[in-house]
C-alpha cells in the first residue's frame, strides 16, 4: 500500500470479514477467520457483566474500493475483570506503517479512554517489533509480564520414548470430551468438565487474579469456532470428576496445526503425573488428527509448564510482552 489520506470511523459488524483479514496480515502468527472474530465480540457484547468493547477503523480508498489500513480496540474481558480495568490494541497493516495510522488510532483510543475513566490499561507487542515497544513505551506503558508461543514439530517427536509416562493413577480413567458426552450426556458432561476447568485454571499466571468463569462463559467458549470435542482429554475419577484435562483447538485456516488450550490439574491431584499422561496423550491425537504442529502458550513465570513442554520437545518462539498502565485492583 502507499501512501494515501484515510479516515477513522467506528467499526460495524459488516468490517468483520476485512478485519479479520486484517489481524490477520497484522499478526500472522495466529491468523483469525470472519466466524472466530464473529463469535469473540459477540460473547463480550453479550456478557451479564455488561463488558465493554469499542472498535475503529483507519480507512482509505484504493482502486475505488475502501481498503482498511488498521484498527483500534479497547475492549473489558471477563476473565481478568475489573470495571476500571481495560485491553486496548493498535493494528496498522504492515504495508501502512509508518504513515500516521497508528498514532491517529492511538489518540482516538486514549481519548475513549480517558472518556471511560479508565484506571488501568494493558496492551502489548512482541519482542521482535521494537518500534512497537517502543510506541508503548512513550505512552507510559511498562511490562508486566512476557508469553510467547511453544511449537512441538510431531515429526521431530518420538512417541515410543514416552509410552511408561501415559500411564494413569489407579482409579483414574483418560477420555474425551466427546466421549464422554456420549457416556454420560452432554449436560452432565459439561458439568463435570467446567468444575475441572474452573479448579485447573487457578493458577494460571496472570497480571492480575483471575475472575471465576460463570456457567455461560463456559458454555460460550465450547461454541467457539476453534473448539474441538473429540481434542479435549480429560482424566475422569472412579466417581466422575475431572482430575486434569488438556485441550487441544483447531487453527483457523491451517488444518496442520493444532493449538493447546488448558492443560491443567485440579489441585487435590497434583504431582501424580496427570498433566504430562494428558499431554503425551494429545500428542498422539494430534498426530491421528493429521496435525505436523502443536502450539502452546506459556507465560516465562510458569516455571512447571515450562519444564514439562521442554522436556517434550515444544521449543519457544518470540515473546509476547505485556505491558501495563495504571493499576486498578490495588
Amino acid at each position: 500500500m502507499t501512501a494515501a489520506p484515510f479516515t477513522l470511523r467506528p467499526a460495524t459488524d459488516a468490517d468483520h470479514a476485512a478485519l479479520a483479514d486484517l489481524m490477520t496480515a497484522v499478526n500472522p502468527r495466529h491468523p483469525l477467520s470472519t466466524a472466530a472474530l464473529d463469535h469473540h465480540l459477540g460473547s463480550l457484547r453479550g456478557h451479564p457483566l455488561g463488558l465493554h468493547v469499542a472498535l475503529w477503523t483507519a480507512e482509505a480508498t484504493r482502486d475505488g474500493q475502501p481498503a482498511l489500513l488498521g484498527v483500534a480496540s479497547v475492549m473489558q474481558f471477563a476473565g481478568m475483570y475489573h470495571p476500571d480495568r481495560y485491553h486496548a490494541e493498535v493494528g496498522v497493516h504492515p504495508d501502512a506503517r509508518g504513515q500516521g495510522v497508528g498514532r491517529a488510532l492511538a489518540a482516538t483510543l486514549e481519548g475513549h479512554l480517558r472518556g471511560r475513566g479508565a484506571r488501568e490499561v494493558l496492551a502489548g507487542a512482541y519482542e521482535d517489533d521494537p518500534d512497537s515497544l517502543a510506541f508503548l513505551n512513550r505512552r507510559d506503558f511498562r511490562e508486566v509480564m512476557r508469553f510467547f508461543d511453544n511449537v512441538l514439530t510431531l515429526a521431530d517427536f518420538d512417541p515410543h520414548a514416552w509410552a511408561a509416562q501415559r500411564a494413569l493413577p489407579a482409579g483414574v480413567r483418560a477420555v474425551t470430551y466427546a466421549d464422554l458426552c456420549a457416556q454420560t450426556g452432554e449436560d452432565a458432561a459439561r458439568d463435570a468438565y467446567y468444575r475441572g476447568f474452573q479448579q485447573a485454571r487457578a493458577d494460571v499466571p496472570r497480571t492480575s487474579p483471575a475472575t471465576p468463569v460463570t456457567p455461560e462463559d463456559f458454555r460460550q467458549r465450547l461454541q467457539a469456532p476453534h473448539f474441538l470435542p473429540g481434542g479435549v482429554l480429560l482424566a475422569i475419577t472412579e466417581g466422575g470428576e475431572v482430575a486434569a484435562l488438556s485441550e487441544l483447538e483447531l487453527e483457523d485456516g491451517d488444518p496442520h496445526r493444532l493449538n493447546t488450550g488448558l492443560t491443567g490439574t485440579t489441585r487435590a491431584w497434583r504431582r501424580q503425573g496427570l498433566a504430562l499422561a494428558l499431554k503425551l496423550r494429545a500428542l498422539d491425537l494430534a498426530r491421528d488428527l493429521g496435525a505436523h504442529e502443536v502450539w502452546t502458550g506459556n507465560a516465562t513465570t510458569n516455571a512447571p509448564m515450562l519444564a514439562l513442554n521442554e522436556r517434550l520437545g515444544f521449543r519457544p518462539r518470540v515473546a509476547w510482552v505485556e505491558m501495563q498502565r495504571g493499576r486498578a485492583d490495588g
